[in-house]
């Protein structure tokens, strides 16, 4: 069975105007992230939104748990956005039982070449393959739990809440 992949936006998929100097919003580049980096895993693909996490909804994050509790997949990856992915982390890890659902994203748009995005999304493809039934997050090389994570807003990094 393949993995499901759902795409919600984020600095992960954000493109760069050279005339006005905003961050937008065109296409995910989650296929070419995938191509990239060679992956060879089975994976089926659906975008859900492409908004930047400080504008997601608490009806988006419904939305994110319905896509979650209706697919046939048992382990899905979600893209999203930093600065709220412990919230929807928390929203779906209440609710969801039977599957294991990882959560990652990047700091830096993958479009500026330094990205740490293709390390994140190779991270969350290894990780959703070996974790039990969950919900969790993937940043940096490290896997936190829905209930103890959070991001350090002085150090950009996640962190189990405990520190």
């Amino acid at each position: 069975m393949p993995i499901r992949i759902f795409i919600t936006g984020g600095t992960f998929d954000k493109e760069y105007n050279e005339l006005d100097g905003r961050l937008y919003f065109k296409d995910t580049h989650l296929p070419e992230m995938l191509h990239l980096g060679r992956s060879k895993l089975e994976v089926a693909t659906r975008t859900l939104m492409m908004v930047d996490s400080l504008e997601m909804t608490d009806a988006d994050r419904h939305l994110i748990l319905d896509q979650c509790q209706r697919t046939r997949e048992s382990r899905i990856i979600i893209t999203h956005g930093t600065d709220t992915m412990e919230v929807t982390a928390r929203t779906l890890g209440k609710v969801l039982t039977g599957k294991t659902v990882v959560i990652t994203g990047a700091m830096v748009p993958y479009k500026f070449g330094s990205s740490d995005g293709l390390f994140n999304l190779g991270s969350a493809l290894a990780f959703v393959q070996v974790l039990p039934p969950g919900v969790y997050i993937a940043m940096n090389g490290r896997c936190f739990t829905w209930d103890n994570v959070r991001k350090n807003k002085k150090t950009g990094e996640f962190e189990e809440m405990g520190k």
